[in-house]
């Protein structure tokens, strides 16, 4: 049985024409997915949407975009890499081929991070998984099991590794985002990042279930220079209430807060529809155009390297 979905007003479209969605999980990947690069391109292309972010949580995704960009041209694809296991956790060199081929962002552990790992232990039984998580728990049934991805020391002192991946990025400009990484972790890299000269830093959906930062939290990391990322797909599956993240863009203020997606799933909207939904729900909620149009195309678009149309 398909879902119904609400529709975007034409209202919500106009203020999120030119966005960058800068966190979307499309096909082909290691678990099923709505929609594949090509279509999803071409649904941005024809609503006037500027590009978007492939993001998944086992390979890097810079080589999709290219292709993508050539085959769907008007849309600008951009290719990311998210430092679990699979590509060997805080890897430097995997972060520099990344980036040689095109990579715009950088997450940092989600599935494998430790904070994660530990969040989905205490989990209520028999609730509902992430995709994601579920194919984390058929992995280990087949006996790969892997250690998490460890950001910190036992002190709380960043680990060398992870300070050679940053450097990597700064290196190149690329984008940091915190992925699943816990609220000191969380700290502790954004002050290692800018200590090691990283222009562009994304606190990861802040206020999702394994991060639950609350408003000062938010607030400090913004003056830290860090953008917070606010999601619809957590917000629309009832992981994050409306109220609290609606309370905490208006504390942080829209000029450090970008809006994403985190669509893909089969279940959920269509990614295409995702950020003008967020749109709807906000302006709803009180934010004037210019607010939504800040968080949804002007810090995107600066995000993702590019000028405003």
């Amino acid at each position: 049985m398909t879902s119904v979905h609400p529709v975007p007003s034409s209202r919500a479209r106009d203020v999120v024409r030119g966005a960058f969605d800068l966190h979307v999980h499309s096909g082909p990947d290691v678990m099923p997915r709505r929609i594949d690069d090509i279509a999803l391109a071409q649904r941005f292309r024809e609503l006037g949407l500027a590009g978007y972010v492939i993001k998944s949580h086992y390979v890097p995704t810079a080589e999709r975009a290219a292709i993508v960009r050539t085959a769907v041209p008007g849309v600008t694809v951009l290719g990311s890499i998210t430092l679990n296991r699979a590509v060997g956790g805080l890897n430097p060199l995997a972060v520099e081929i990344a980036a040689r081929e095109g990579a715009r962002i950088v997450w940092l552990p989600t599935v494998d991070a430790a904070n994660e790992r530990r969040h989905l232990q205490h989990a209520p039984t028999g609730g509902k998984l992430p995709y994601w998580a579920r194919l984390q728990e058929e992995m280990r049934r087949d006996g790969f099991e892997v250690p998490p991805v460890h950001v910190l020391d036992s002190d709380g002192t960043v680990v060398p590794e992870l300070r050679a991946v940053l450097r990597v990025i700064a290196r190149h400009d690329l984008v940091l985002a915190t992925g699943h990484l816990g609220r000191d972790e969380i700290f502790a890299v954004v002050h290692a990042a800018r200590d090691e000269g990283v222009r562009h830093i994304v606190v990861t959906h802040p206020d999702f279930p394994s991060q639950s930062l609350s408003a000062v939290d938010q607030i400090a990391l913004a003056e830290l220079g860090a953008y917070l990322e606010h999601c619809f797909t957590p917000l629309y599956t009832g992981k994050v209430d409306w109220k609290t993240a609606v309370e905490h863009i208006r504390a942080v203020s829209p000029e450090r807060v970008v809006l994403s997606t985190d669509l893909g799933q089969p279940d959920n909207p269509p990614v295409e529809d995702g950020l003008a939904l967020f749109a709807d729900r906000l302006l709803e909620a009180g934010f004037t155009e210019d607010e939504v149009h800040t968080m949804a195309v002007r810090n995107t678009v600066r995000l993702a390297g590019g000028t405003e149309r």
